[in-house]
């Protein structure tokens, strides 16, 4: 549930590679846990941390290195993430210059555009990356 201590935390997600999506659904785990909003926005090769198979990702065999190091990898956070009441936005344009369109996406992933990242997050901290 969101607090009315903090703001509410936006990132964006534009990288394609594994390092980048973790650290950011680590952040939006941590803030949702803590009782802050959180919405990802990801968009052009960011959109594969928001595919139901991460296998797209650059470096995605690092998901089971993590696993076996008992980290908890991108499947796990994005899962804490919608459980505990996070957005995950991809990016429409994002999903068609990638030729992403249709492809299956992880739970509780919306698609819309960056009006609608802009009026999740108003009054948030932002992150981009």
């Amino acid at each position: 549930m969101p607090s009315d201590r903090a703001p509410g935390l936006g990132i964006v997600i534009s990288a394609g590679d594994h390092n980048a999506a973790h650290a950011a659904f680590v952040l939006a785990a941590g803030a949702a846990a803590l009782g802050r909003a959180v919405v990802i926005f990801a968009t052009n090769a960011g959109c594969r941390a928001l595919l139901a198979d991460l296998s797209g990702l650059a470096d995605a065999g690092r998901e089971a290195t993590l696993a076996a190091r008992g980290v908890s990898g991108i499947a796990a956070l994005r899962a804490a993430v919608a459980e505990l009441g996070g957005r995950m936005i991809a990016c429409t344009g994002g999903l068609r210059a990638e030729g992403l369109e249709g492809a299956a996406l992880a739970p509780g992933v919306e698609i819309g555009g960056v009006v609608t990242f802009l009026a999740a997050v108003e009054g948030f901290q932002l992150l981009g990356g």
